[in-house]
């Protein structure tokens, strides 16, 4: 006689297992959430929950036997996305593409597919949001694509999934993940449990049958993807697509990269006929400044392996009111009051009946270290009303003492400085020893280095 059956039921909604059926789940405190496990259904519990099992479906290897070559990679033809993902597409990848609503998500993967169908790739495109009129509509504007291009309007993930393996395409686009469902899980498309059920179906598909998936993913208030966190530990890839609607310039932004660094950003510009590539960011955020104005300095930041120049602007000025005001944009709002400390404290500024306002233009956040300098030296321009020399930048970490630390790869900023004419660079006296320690040398540009941020109140005075 065989034994009997164990009975498993679970919770749709945060996957706490048990061994008996309840109407409120004892771990998320959710009602009629508790449903049976059905017989293919396979977990692994661990400290943060329980995620799905996927079944190996390669041979053991000890670690000399696993080959190092590298990754073959699909070229998407769009120079900074191939940037941000590394060197292009890795087959049986699982790539999330997340953005606030109408920043430009499925523009870009439209783009992607056009050039990947062009060049004798097959791509099938998948939309639970639009109809084939409504894609036809966006692909007019963007240009011509090749019929290697399909289209699927489809929320069913089992159909899908039948779709993709009967087509095999090259890469495989799902937008969104939060209007598709499975038939057999009891939730509405976009719940915790549909989402993540649903990502299970294409991890697997993508590593069986080496297909490159493109999830795209909407957010929450807080800016994260929709659904559960589990969601971003499960897939390969995860980019952001983040810029303002009534910006021109949207920027792709690596948080996770299994194949590639996760500093990288690529940088688009918005227009009619979709999204143009911005090979230098630098001329686009320095364009339109304003020369010989108090508070106005350009600095040399660094996002991934790219130097970036940047306007910091900072105004300030008398307050009628007790508690002077302090705002930031595009920086850390607590770092600027950090650095407004060390003046008070370091150079005798009194900051304390004035209002601060700072700016990094352009629309970018940035949060690299070597702003402190540019920061300070734009509050301490502003205050005092005295312009900064033309064709100047700067660029140095500040610490809690005043002193001016060096930073990373202080080659490329001064390269990119002096590609875009500038003529002097004010950076860490540690820096200019690393320099000649490198045997590097730039002729044509004046370098002045400081070891403290009370030089650079004689320098200004000077």
């Amino acid at each position: 006689m065989s034994p009997a059956k164990k009975v498993l039921f679970y919770c749709r909604e945060c996957g706490n297992e048990m061994t008996k059926w309840a109407g409120q789940c004892p771990a998320c405190k959710n009602w009629n959430t508790i449903v049976e496990a059905p017989d293919n259904y396979r977990s692994k519990k661990t400290s943060k929950g329980t995620v799905a099992v996927i079944r190996p479906t390669s041979e053991r290897k000890s670690l000399s036997e696993v080959s190092t070559d590298e990754e073959l990679r699909i070229d998407t033809k769009i120079n900074e996305l191939n940037r941000v993902l590394g060197g292009g597409i890795v087959r049986g990848s699982l790539v999330l593409v997340g953005g606030d609503p109408g920043i430009g998500k499925s523009t870009l993967l439209l783009q992607m597919c056009r050039e990947l169908s062009g060049n004798d790739g097959s791509v099938l495109y998948v939309s639970g949001e639009e109809s084939l009129r409504q894609i036809k509509l966006r692909a007019d504007r963007i240009g011509s694509f090749s019929d290697t291009l399909k289209l699927l309007c489809e929320t069913d993930i089992d159909e899908i999934v039948s779709q993709t393996e009967e087509m095999k395409p090259d890469v495989l686009v799902i937008d969104s993940i939060q209007t598709m469902c499975k038939a057999d899980v009891e939730s509405a498309a976009g719940s915790v449990s549909q989402v993540r059920e649903i990502t299970q179906v294409l991890l697997r598909l993508a590593k069986e049958k080496n297909i490159a998936v493109f999830i795209i993913g909407h957010v929450t208030k807080e800016g994260t993807v929709a659904g559960p966190r589990m969601l971003e530990h499960m897939v390969d890839t995860v980019l952001y697509f983040e810029g303002d609607n009534n910006s021109l310039y949207r920027i792709l932004r690596a948080v996770k990269n299994r194949f590639g660094s996760t500093n990288e950003i690529g940088v688009f510009e918005m227009v009619q006929s979709g999204l143009r590539e911005v090979p230098n960011p630098s001329e686009h955020m320095l364009a339109g400044m304003p020369e010989n104005e108090p508070g106005s300095v350009v600095t040399s930041v660094m996002e991934g392996t790219r130097p970036i120049l940047a306007e910091v602007q900072a105004l300030v000025c008398q307050t009628n009111f007790n508690m002077p005001r302090r705002t930031a944009a595009g920086t850390d709002y607590n770092r600027v009051n950090l650095l407004m400390a060390v003046m008070e404290k370091h150079l005798g500024l009194h900051f304390s009946s004035c209002d601060a306002y700072i700016n990094v233009a352009g629309g970018m956040r940035i949060v690299d270290p070597s702003l402190d300098l540019a920061i300070i030296l734009a509050l301490y321009s502003g205050y005092a009303n005295i312009p900064l020399t033309k064709k100047t930048i700067v660029f140095g970490e500040v610490g809690l003492t005043g002193e001016v630390r060096s930073v990373s790869q202080i080659p490329a900023r001064v390269s990119e400085a002096k590609k875009l004419g500038y003529e002097r660079v004010i950076l860490p006296e540690a820096g200019i020893g690393a320099l000649k320690t490198a045997g590097i040398g730039f002729s044509g540009i004046e370098l002045i280095g400081i070891q403290n941020i009370r030089e650079l109140k004689k320098l200004m005075q000077g």
